[in-house]
């Protein structure tokens, strides 16, 4: 019978979960090449804005698979929603046959992509750090700072959203994290204190013009082909340039802007799972990583979210 799991047992099944460890496995699994990975499926709306991801994958020898649908309507906070939503499914490696559901409006991407910006912190940011700074006040942005403490040692945070409001309603969600929380009054001011950034908005121009040196930028926002944080000189410039997947970076997100713009070659990016995996030598400085995986992640994410489940709850979700 297939189990259908909801948010709230979703969220008590991961916690204690090392997904910080889990992370690490899947981006070695990746860059190994162990995953299975196809195109990504899209949808873009432009009336809201907002897109749709259909992705899907499996880690060879792992006992599922898995199809996710993420969404991201960046509207929806003016009516109350969540920006994020969507689902997952998981089947059987061996018969195809539906194992779970879990219905978790889009929990599951949203710490995902936070552990794996927290990993990519944790091997390429400097190893001190006076001050984080944080660009934008979503979601993820909030997600970022639950998950970084367990990279860096670091409690400031210097942040930056275009809706005041919002930054405020944003900064009280993290009240519980010990996080001593102020607002930058520019861009500039942001990059002239942070040396380790984050970056969380769905810009479609860039937001950043530059950084000082010594400075690692996590690029969170741009997973898409239209989306872009950063100007393709910050690449350029960059000591190291890392991403999830070569393959996947050529077709969106920072790095396909900078290949656009001739600002790098692809033959200086590196992948974060050859780093963890100590296939290549780093030196910290001046550093970018768009830090998500959003395809074979899953797959290891929720393999382990399934046994995980299976323990800690007699699944009253079945059905």
């Amino acid at each position: 019978m297939t189990a259908i799991y909801q948010l709230e047992e979703i969220r008590a099944a991961l916690r204690g979960s090392d997904l910080l460890a889990a992370m690490e496995r899947a981006f070695v699994n990746y860059s190994r090449g162990l995953a299975v990975l196809p195109p990504v499926g899209e949808l873009l709306f432009s009336d809201p804005p907002g897109d749709v991801h259909i992705k899907y994958g499996y880690v060879t020898g792992d006992d599922y698979y898995v199809v996710k649908v993420a969404s991201g309507f960046y509207n929806n906070p003016q009516l109350g929603l969540a920006s994020s939503n969507g689902l997952m499914l998981l089947f059987s490696q061996r018969t195809g046959e539906l194992a779970a559901v879990l219905l978790d409006r889009g929990h599951l991407t949203d710490v995902r992509t936070a552990a794996a910006g927290a990993v990519a912190a944790r091997y390429l940011a400097p190893r001190s750090i006076e001050c984080i700074g944080i660009v934008g006040c979503g979601i993820q942005a909030e997600q970022q700072l639950r998950f970084l403490p367990a990279a860096v040692d670091c409690r400031r945070v210097l942040a930056w959203g275009r809706d005041r409001d919002r930054l405020h309603a944003w900064r009280a969600r993290l009240a519980d994290t010990g996080f001593d929380i102020d607002f930058a009054a520019d861009l500039d001011q942001l990059v002239d204190r942070c040396r380790l950034i984050v970056t969380t908005t769905p810009a479609t121009e860039p937001l950043l013009k530059g950084v000082r040196q010594g400075t690692h930028v996590t690029a969170i926002g741009s997973d898409t082909p239209d989306k872009q944080e950063l100007v393709p000189a910050i690449l350029a410039a960059a000591d190291l340039v890392a991403v999830d997947s070569r393959r996947q970076c050529q077709s969106r997100g920072e790095v396909f802007k900078a290949l656009g713009a001739g600002a790098i070659a692809l033959d200086a990016v590196v992948e974060l799972g050859e780093i963890i995996d100590g296939h290549c030598n780093v030196f910290l400085g001046c550093a970018l990583v768009r830090g998500l995986l959003r395809e074979a992640v899953t797959c290891v994410t929720q393999r382990g979210f399934r046994r995980s489940a299976q323990t800690a709850s007699a699944a009253p979700g079945d059905g």
